[in-house]
């Protein structure tokens, strides 16, 4: 059975055939200006605010930055935790995810046991989610022990998403690391799209227009972007990210 957030997106990409995820990191980002980011984000289109990072922050802070979102936007937002402590009690689902090539069993399964008591406490709405660095990897890799997978390679990220699927997860999430070089290649997306049968998220150096529709026409159902907002000029920028996501409706 679905819940609310989980229905919600399904619905989206459904009828818009691929939509575009805002993430900020509540280290990098002050309760108003996270406010202002997720206002910006509403009004160009995005369809949610996933809100995580790859370090530690304290969670008051996480709790003030999610209050402040919440008092001005209508639309979902998604815990996107690197660990317990990105649990807050003020977000509407969290994405209950298995680092799939983690070499650290906590990242597997450890984390997942301890917050999942939390999540119930809190009445938040999870979302399955088997997640899978690749490329470069950036810190999200160094902290959750990965083993990105190569650009190259990508029958072993279809292998990783396969299992993902078969466990029971309701979405892959295929991550190219945080302020990455490059994005996730086209070619690795449409062989995981095409050998899965659940939503995929794409996130990871995704910083024009031009490859966010590279990325959505590959086959990516949600486009995770989270950089750029914190850029210069960080607003127009999502624009054109969101412009490009709806450039594959057509």
């Amino acid at each position: 059975m679905f819940g609310r957030v989980e229905k919600y997106l399904l619905e989206k990409i459904k009828a818009e055939g691929s939509i575009h995820m805002t993430l900020v990191d509540p280290e990098k980002t002050a309760p108003s200006q996270a406010a202002q980011v997720a206002e910006n984000s509403q009004a160009n289109g995005t369809a949610a605010i996933m809100i995580g990072g790859s370090t530690f922050v304290s969670q008051a802070h996480l709790d003030d930055v999610i209050k402040a979102m919440s008092r001005i936007v209508k639309i979902p937002i998604i815990l996107f935790p690197n660990n317990i402590t990105g649990i807050s009690r003020y977000a509407d689902a969290i994405w209950f995810m298995s680092l799939l090539n983690s070499v650290d069993p906590y990242f597997l399964i450890g984390a997942q046991i301890l917050g999942a008591p939390l999540v119930k406490k809190y009445g938040l709405e999870p979302i399955s989610m088997g997640y899978i660095i690749v490329g470069e990897g950036g810190t999200a890799g160094v902290v959750g022990k990965a083993i990105p997978v190569p650009y190259n390679k990508p029958e072993l990220t279809v292998a990783h998403a396969l299992a993902g699927q078969y466990l029971g997860m309701h979405f892959i999430y295929l991550e190219g690391g945080s302020g990455a070089a490059k994005p996730v290649p086209p070619e690795m997306i449409r062989m995981v799209k095409k050998s899965t049968e659940i939503p995929l998220l794409v996130g990871g150096g995704i910083r024009t227009k031009k490859q966010a529709l590279s990325v959505a026409s590959a086959g990516a159902d949600i486009i995770v972007t989270g950089n750029i907002v914190e850029s210069i000029g960080g607003k127009q920028k999502v624009s054109e990210i969101i412009d490009g996501v709806k450039g594959n409706r057509g």
